[in-house]
């Protein structure tokens, strides 16, 4: 049978050191907060992602080594993670508030029409999380 020898060797590759690791070639980007309610100045924090790594392990790694950077997210079922709160500030449903995802590159800004959990993050992009109403 072909089934266990594909399953043997998919858990070969598995156990291979730097099989997942192979990549981990840092990424900067920068994670601006910014609160489009109430026009503060926003918040610049630099930090990485792994090469073809996604926007949540590096907002993860940011609020490890950054304790003025917080953030929250949830689990939906279809959509995925997205984003509860950031430094504290929560989305609220009665006041239709909520953390939008931007990207800002040389090309000008965008709203990727994925979330925190599937975005790949490019070098030196701008990453903004910018609380507003919908």
């Amino acid at each position: 049978m072909m089934v266990p020898a594909l399953l043997s060797t998919a858990l070969l590759l598995l156990l291979l050191p730097g099989t997942l690791t192979q990549n981990d070639e840092p990424v900067p980007i920068d994670v601006v907060v910014k609160n489009s309610l109430l026009g503060t100045a926003p918040l610049t924090f630099s930090t990485h992602v792994v090469k073809k790594g996604i926007l949540l392990g590096a907002l993860k790694r940011l609020m490890d080594a950054n304790a003025n950077f917080k953030f929250t997210y949830t689990e939906d079922p279809n959509y995925g993670p997205y984003l509860v709160s950031v430094n504290g500030l929560a989305g609220n449903d009665k006041d239709h508030t909520y953390w939008e995802l931007l990207v800002r590159t040389p090309e000008g800004e965008k709203r990727p029409d994925i979330g925190i959990g599937c975005y790949i993050p490019s070098a030196n992009e701008q990453i903004i999380l910018n609380f507003a109403k919908w």
